[in-house]
């Protein structure tokens, strides 16, 4: 048993001990040569603190497991031959060389990422490692696309992520554990060895990192980790077990690579959406801010640094989890972690989305209702060539689903025939019932049904002239494939057409989300469920931006609608219960959305008058305009 144990505990408890001795050190050194983060704009700390402690980091792992090697003669990374180990050992150091750079002078983003690129390119090139292994037929540029894809992903996630004291330390901790577990459930422990020595070499570090922190990792030391972690998975050579070579690790980082890519959609947004020279220049992707996850956290947890951070151990720690335990399941393995995977995502993205998408909403928000001329004129621009090339797409991806699913001949022959005539009959039919010069954010029934007779009719004339042009159709088959045709067609252009309103809609719960839990702003409860409570949670929708106005629910007389939910919002009673109900949602506002006798209208305001609540009407009708008379 001891023979088996100290493979793993020597590499551990060297890293620990020498990273121990080294940290302090390096923290003198750096703070001598003016490597410090100083209070202020978007840092947490407030007295000046050394960073760059990942050259402690490097050298503790480094020195610690070459000298067990040396010592041991155990070979250093299992199956992989040991040239590959010292030429990765190379790359870590230039690694975190780049970063140690970037926290001296404070590199140029574009400087910092082509160092990554290289880093990954020579991954590929010079140490021989790619995703090849894992799949043998993946073409060699794709293979090297992947792999940089990877190592400066990686890099990235983790450089972005490390912005609280200990959170990147520790989640490179949990997710090295994670990875070595996985070796473990597949008996492929040979390299866990090194594995050990990493995690040493955290822990050592952590000691110092977390809070409150007298070193920083730095890009020098969130970069080696990134790299690392990255580079350790496309060594581990698993046969037939994509989930543990691939898997485990991408669920080790989901912490980091879910914030990494939160922060490039939100940044694209709003470089793309801010009208401000100036404003979009500084909302670069590259440029920092403080939305990220953890700052997010911080805030909600009221600046207590360690609470956001085991916040974010204890999500990583689930993560991981998932993972091993779908990896000692083994043939059941695949379908479990896709399905725990997705309900982690689908729970992290239901707490998260309303903050972190709520500026990208808004600004989205705000493009969409903009009225003036340029806005106006801008949206009426690219409308017809979004629905041009949405629609081209449609008619394309039905045809390739319909002829695979109905087994129609799909030699090329016959595709270069059969393809463009459908595709030109329908595009055609598009045209001539006028669907392109429909404004379809205010459409009725009459313009559906023209755009499903549009589908119909050319997915009909299509099919005619395939029958008569290509040879050897079959009649059966094309009366099939022009019905299943139609129907595609009509629910694909139909979905591009209500991807608008769908979106203004998503973005509206958003906001909803984030306004139900300020103070300042005025709740909202609606009497009627009918066509006037649609037209003012339209407009209510239509200045959100702006508004301060939120609407919590629905009072209706109709006792059947009780408990149900009318665009989202739920019906919690009839008018009798509205006292209760406005007392249980700290309602400050009851709108009447429905048509009342003036009877009516008194016993509404004798039945709320004990609420104390403001009570209003919306109203719409005719209000004839007197002509200037010369």
């Amino acid at each position: 048993m001891t023979a088996r144990i100290l493979p793993y505990v020597v590499p551990f408890l060297g890293a620990l001990a020498l990273t121990l001795v080294l940290t302090p050190i390096v923290r003198g050194v750096n703070r001598r040569l003016g490597m410090v983060d100083r209070p202020g704009g978007r840092r947490i700390n407030r007295t000046p603190i050394p960073r760059g402690g990942g050259v402690a980091l490097f050298l503790g792992i480094a020195v610690s497991y070459s000298l067990f090697l040396l010592l041991s003669g155990h070979q250093p990374l299992g199956p992989v031959p040991t040239y590959v180990f010292w030429r990765l050992s190379a790359l870590a150091a230039l690694s975190t060389a780049i970063g140690l750079a970037d926290d001296k002078w404070s590199l140029p983003p574009l400087a910092k990422l082509a160092g990554q690129l290289v880093v990954g390119l020579l991954v590929w090139l010079w140490a021989g490692l790619g995703f090849s292994d894992l799949w043998p037929s993946i073409p060699a540029p794709v293979d090297c696309v992947l792999t940089v894809f990877w190592v400066v992903g990686a890099m990235n996630a983790f450089n972005l992520i490390d912005g609280l004291d200990g959170l990147a330390s520790g989640l490179a901790l949990i997710a090295v554990v994670g990875m070595a577990g996985g070796l473990f459930f597949v008996r492929c422990t040979a390299q866990v060895t090194f594995y050990a020595a990493v995690a040493g070499g955290l822990l050592g570090f952590l000691r110092y990192n977390y809070n409150p922190a007298s070193v920083f990792l730095g890009d020098s030391g969130s970069m080696l980790i990134g790299y690392i972690i990255a580079v350790l998975p496309l060594c581990s050579h698993v046969q037939n077990s994509l989930l543990v070579s691939v898997g485990v690790p991408l669920l080790s980082m989901g912490v980091p690579i879910f914030d990494t890519s939160l922060a490039i959609l939100r940044r694209a947004l709003r470089r793309m959406l801010l009208r401000n020279p100036v404003s979009r220049l500084a909302a670069g992707v590259t440029s920092a801010d403080s939305d990220h996850i953890h700052h997010r956290i911080l805030r909600a947890m009221g600046l207590n640094q360690r609470k956001a951070a085991w916040t974010l151990y204890a999500i990583a720690i689930f993560l991981v989890a998932v993972g091993l335990v779908a990896a000692s399941l083994r043939s059941r393995a695949a379908g479990l972690w896709l399905a725990a995977f997705a309900a982690a995502t689908v729970i992290v993205f239901r707490d998260m989305a309303r903050v972190e998408f709520f500026d990208a909403g808004m600004l989205l928000s705000r493009a969409a209702h903009a009225h003036d001329s340029v806005s106006r004129r801008r949206r009426a621009r690219f409308a017809v060539p979004f629905y041009l090339a949405a629609d081209i797409c449609v008619l394309v991806v039905s045809f390739a689903v319909l002829v695979f699913a109905l087994q129609l001949p799909h030699s090329l022959a016959h595709v270069r025939v059969a393809l463009p005539i459908t595709v030109a009959a329908s595009f055609a039919a598009l045209v001539f019932m006028r669907t392109y010069v429909t404004v379809w954010s205010r459409a009725m029934p009459s313009n559906y049904a023209r755009l499903f007779l549009a589908c119909a009719g050319g997915s009909l004339a299509g099919s005619v002239a395939v029958y008569y042009i290509a040879p050897g159709a079959d009649g059966d088959m094309l009366f099939a494939f022009a019905s299943g045709y139609a129907l595609l067609t009509f629910l694909g252009t139909l979905s591009v057409r209500v991807v608008r309103m769908l979106a203004r809609d998503f973005f509206y719960a958003l906001d909803c989300g984030r306004l139900v839990a300020r103070r300042d702003v005025s709740r909202v409860l609606v009497y009627g469920s009918g066509l006037r409570y649609r037209a003012f949670r339209r407009e209510l929708v239509r200045r959100t931006p702006e508004n301060n106005r939120i609407i919590v629910g629905i009072v209706d007389d109709d006792i059947l609608l009780r408990g149900h939910y009318i665009g989202g919002l739920k019906v919690w009673g009839t008018l009798a219960k509205a006292p209760d109900i406005i007392n249980r949602l700290n309602v400050d506002t009851f709108v009447i959305a429905c048509e009342l006798s003036d009877e009516r209208l008194n016993v509404v305001r004798r039945l709320l008058a004990p609420t104390g609540v403001a009570i209003s009407r919306f109203t719409f009708g005719e209000e004839p305009i007197q002509p200037i008379r010369k």
